[in-house]
């Protein structure tokens, strides 16, 4: 396979790695607020368990997001390229229009689509232990128990929409173009532009690139977090939940959900845990854009 294959990949799978545990914390501050189900993740006991809940909810993840970093990325330097066939290095952008790197990044965001939806509702539930598992792959079985395909996709409307138009953890319109920004202003030091950058540039660029988007789109996050982690999401738990005979409860949609953290929380509630999200975002992007350009430059950077 090329070379941007298995750096998305493998700049994927690292990223999620390092990241997971400031990610379970961001899931969390966003779903705890009085108005929403409280949600109880098993407290680990032993020294073992307390070191793989380091990692819960990561398996699901560092399986789908490798692939969707791999897709992502290829989509994007293929659709690049369409549009510049000048690009004789994928790493090395610094002629082309910031407007097609964006636009190709939006691309090979919406084609992310099949593998970050049914990703996300998997990740999300298992760090929050909301149907009272401790493996994604039980939380996974149990969506499929009663939800099938279209369950693996619930909530996946408004995951599309925010990998559309920023990142998730993964890395669309805004983060190519932020991380493509800040390496040449970065490299404008130097008279030579297509001077490959030092691990210094990369790691301050993908940092940045990382803080940047996840700002950019996290209302749409925190929207898609507390559609994704009510308990009680698939019609056969919600009629069994109907109490007096009354009509079974209806989930409420990504709108409802928004209103209801205006309604609550005002405007602060969709920035809630933003801050950890900003630390988490900073090192997991620097770390995941300094693997993929090593991987590039170690494969060719245009193959």
């Amino acid at each position: 396979m090329s070379a941007d294959f298995w750096a998305g990949y493998t700049s994927g799978a690292l990223g999620i790695l390092i990241g997971n545990r400031l990610d379970v914390l961001k899931v969390r501050a966003q779903t705890s607020t009085s108005s929403t189900h409280p949600v109880t993740t098993p407290q680990p006991s032993t020294n073992l368990q307390r070191f793989t809940a380091l990692f819960r909810g990561a398996a699901a993840p560092v399986l789908g997001y490798g692939a969707l970093n791999s897709i992502l990325f290829m989509t994007f330097n293929r659709s690049l390229k369409l549009m510049d066939p000048s690009i004789f290095d994928y790493t090395k952008l610094a002629g082309v229009d910031l407007g097609k790197i964006w636009i190709a990044g939006a691309i090979g965001g919406l084609t992310t689509f099949v593998v970050s939806a049914p990703s996300e509702l998997v990740k999300c539930r298992t760090q929050l232990g909301v149907d009272g598992q401790g493996s994604s792959y039980a939380v996974f079985k149990d969506i499929w128990k009663h939800g099938g395909l279209r369950g693996l996709y619930y909530g996946g409307t408004i995951t599309s929409l925010r990998d559309a138009f920023g990142y998730t953890p993964n890395l669309y319109g805004w983060y190519f173009w932020s991380y493509e920004l800040s390496k040449r202003l970065l490299l404008s030091r130097q008279a030579d532009p297509f001077k490959a950058p030092t691990a210094t540039d990369v790691l301050i660029s993908g940092g940045i690139a990382g803080v940047v988007t996840w700002v950019s789109i996290y209302p749409l996050d925190v929207i898609k977090t507390r559609l994704q982690a009510q308990p009680a999401w698939h019609p056969e738990v919600q009629g069994l939940l109907s109490a007096d005979g009354a009509a079974p409860r209806r989930a409420p949609n990504s709108l409802e959900i928004a209103r209801e953290i205006w309604r609550t929380s005002g405007f602060g509630g969709f920035y809630r845990g933003v801050g950890i999200c900003s630390i988490r975002a900073f090192f997991v992007n620097a770390v995941q854009w300094y693997a993929y350009e090593r991987i590039m430059a170690l494969f060719g950077g245009s193959k």
